[in-house]
């Protein structure tokens, strides 16, 4: 899709009511979904993280979607696919803050160079005990990414087109950490499965832009 086309018709999406768990539970295991229902995940002071779900132009002015390849580490989100991002620091003063400088961090986009759209539904992540603030901003005129090695292992520069095609959504058999071999809904993309909290997030983007393209 081309980006001029696209940058028109996101800012639409400002005033969309978010839809939240319907978006979410698309793509949650179903242990998860009835956990929720009943009451069995409780937020025990959560630490707060933001995200960043940057679009841009690619070499050909097609829409790209930014994620990254985690390093792998000791942690529970070792070598998964994500949004730049991170846990927020004193200094930010707010979230959309620690989202532009996570941003920065990882892959070396300007905060002057983002023009934040909009903020969409917090996920909760259990297993880590984060609740992640996303937001979704445009990149009009990248430069090179710069990979903070320490971290980020690949990035992932998904075009919107294959992002919005339901053929790209699958169902893998995982093991977690709260279950072993588990059917986990996912979205498949540039040859990679993304799941848990990314996927959520990622469900939730693509309901608002299928209102709006």
């Amino acid at each position: 899709m081309d980006f001029n086309f696209f940058e028109q018709r996101i800012s639409k999406i400002k005033d969309l009511p978010l839809p939240g768990e319907i978006s979410h539970y698309k793509m949650a295991p179903e242990v998860r979904i009835r956990e929720w229902k009943e009451g069995k995940i409780i937020k025990k002071n959560p630490r707060k993280a933001a995200v960043m779900a940057l679009f841009y132009p690619g070499l050909d002015h097609r829409t790209r979607l930014l994620c990254i390849l985690r390093k792998t580490y000791e942690g529970v989100h070792s070598n998964q696919v994500a949004f730049p991002g991170g846990k927020a620091e004193k200094e930010d003063g707010n979230l959309k803050i620690t989202a532009l400088r996570e941003t920065y961090e990882e892959v070396g986009v300007n905060p002057k160079d983002v023009e934040v759209v909009r903020t969409i539904s917090e996920v909760y992540i259990p297993p880590s005990n984060f609740e992640v603030k996303p937001f979704v901003g445009l990149y009009r005129k990248p430069k090179p990414f710069k990979l903070q090695e320490s971290e980020v292992a690949r990035i992932l520069e998904i075009p919107l087109v294959d992002f919005l095609e339901d053929i790209n959504l699958t169902t893998k058999k995982l093991n977690t950490s709260y279950a072993r071999e588990i059917s986990v809904p996912a979205f498949k993309l540039n040859d990679y499965i993304i799941w848990g909290a990314t996927a959520m997030m990622l469900s939730e983007i693509k309901d608002l832009l299928k209102q709006v393209l």
